[in-house]
């Protein structure tokens, strides 16, 4: 604190006093403070004003399979990416039911972030630990969070399997260990590789991190499981009408069922910061799974843009892949997020609300979650709210469904992903030009988990 005044600025016993002086005198906080020793704070500051525009009531709908539940993890990308695509399967097979395996994706994705961790520090290894760009990866490490390119890099390179060929084990549940072990181990492989750098031996590195990679592998096998190489595939239709393939591949399933399709969905963004012009396109340095893989690319739009295009998918009985910061004016247990259902000014008297640009700007809020937006509903020709399926199961909201307010949307929305044939001339010509380079540590870089 080289520019302020310390004595200026400290909280001396008088200023103390004073404070606790006006809080006694206030009996308000008496009442708040009696309240919040029995509840959480998300019930005491409720509001029910705006209970009508929070009914579970959809007039433009996507009928759904059922919530899935990604637990004690942060694979949320993966789940919604993965109801995108089983949503697909299913109207082509006149299914009642079903899953791809959440965990074979996860896997995969493990591995190859590791490879390109080791392969950013490689990359790296010229720097000092406390450079910022090498600290960033270094903090960042392997988690469980990811965004829609690096889930479609994972399903074009590995391909997909139903979840019954390959189930979950109690580690893909709950990652927080193998998480904790795997960081650890690349940070001792960046050490290592540096002191191999520092006493001139480069090329003994690819040896270092091919061993350590080996050793990576065998953790996530180990947690994970050992995913078959051929499967058959036996489901009923809603007909129960039994079926069989028998000699799929992983590959062979993605190619007969997904193949092209996946790339006909780009993701767009709505981040109305100064540094980053709408109608732009953009990428994160750094961020990436599949060393080989397709770029993070994110096309920048305006939020009512957005919302028109997310409209026209679901109209068209497609759901959508989305984005957002969901730790703001949440009821978890009720599935509500909605900014107007919750007082925190009358009961703390702190304003709560900012603009979206100074909560990207200034470290407030951003994307965290990933589900998918199944319906929206529309009054007086406006909407007003949207219908989301999670993946927190079917003991949360309305049998896993949540709802989503449009003035929620508006704030706390940062990415959605959209069938190119819904985009104009003007905006996928933006899209295929080259993406301006964003820091590792931009807003827009973040994961959902």
């Amino acid at each position: 604190m080289k520019n302020v005044d310390i004595k200026e600025e400290n909280i001396s016993e008088s200023l103390s006093n004073t404070f606790k002086e006006k809080y006694l005198n206030d009996k308000k906080n008496a009442c708040v403070r009696h309240s919040l020793i029995k509840n959480s704070i998300v019930d005491v500051v409720y509001d029910n004003k705006n209970e009508i525009d929070t009914t579970f009531i959809f007039s433009n709908e996507v009928k759904t399979l059922p919530v899935c539940n990604q637990k004690a993890s942060g694979r949320c990308w993966i789940f919604a990416g993965l109801n995108v695509l089983r949503e697909i399967i299913a109207k082509k097979l006149n299914l009642r039911n079903f899953e791809l395996s959440q965990n074979y994706i996860a896997l995969c994705d493990k591995l190859e972030k590791a490879n390109y961790c080791l392969t950013s520090i490689i990359d790296l290894i010229g720097n000092e630990p406390d450079e910022r760009v090498l600290m960033h990866v270094l903090t960042n490490g392997v988690g469980d969070g990811g965004q829609w390119d690096m889930f479609r890099n994972l399903v074009v390179k590995y391909g997909l399997l139903p979840k019954n060929n390959f189930n979950e084990t109690f580690q893909s549940s709950n990652t927080a260990e193998s998480n904790h072990l795997l960081n650890t181990y690349i940070r001792n492989f960046a050490a290592n590789a540096k002191k191999l750098a520092k006493e001139g031996k480069k090329d003994e590195i690819h040896a270092l991190k091919n061993k350590y990679l080996e050793n990576i592998y065998n953790l996530l096998t180990n947690s994970f499981g050992v995913p078959p190489t051929e499967f058959d595939f036996e489901y009923y239709d809603k007909d129960d009408v039994y079926h069989l393939e028998k000699g799929l591949t992983p590959k062979s399933f993605f190619e007969k069922y997904i193949g092209s399709e996946i790339d006909e969905y780009v993701s767009i963004i709505n981040s109305p910061t100064k540094d980053k012009p709408f109608n732009k396109v953009y990428t994160i340095d750094y961020l990436n799974n599949v060393v080989e893989g397709k770029p993070i690319k994110h096309l920048n739009l305006p939020m009512e843009r957005i919302k028109e295009l997310v409209e026209k998918q679901i109209d068209d009985n497609n759901i959508v892949w989305f984005g957002s910061d969901v730790s703001f004016y949440r009821n978890r247990k009720a599935g509500i997020w909605d900014d107007l259902s919750f007082d925190y000014l009358s009961a703390f008297n702190i304003d709560y609300k900012f603009s979206k640009e100074d909560m990207l700007d200034f470290h407030a809020s951003v994307m965290n979650h990933a589900m998918c937006l199944t319906g929206y509903n529309k009054k007086d020709e406006k909407t007003n709210r949207y219908k989301v399926e999670n993946s927190w199961g079917e003991e949360v909201g309305n049998k896993g469904y949540f709802i989503m307010s449009s003035s929620w949307f508006d704030s706390f929305v940062y990415q959605a992903v959209i069938l190119k044939k819904y985009l104009t001339k003007e905006e996928l010509e933006a899209y295929d030009k080259d993406p301006i380079v964003l820091a590792p540590w931009d807003p827009m870089g973040t994961l959902a988990d």
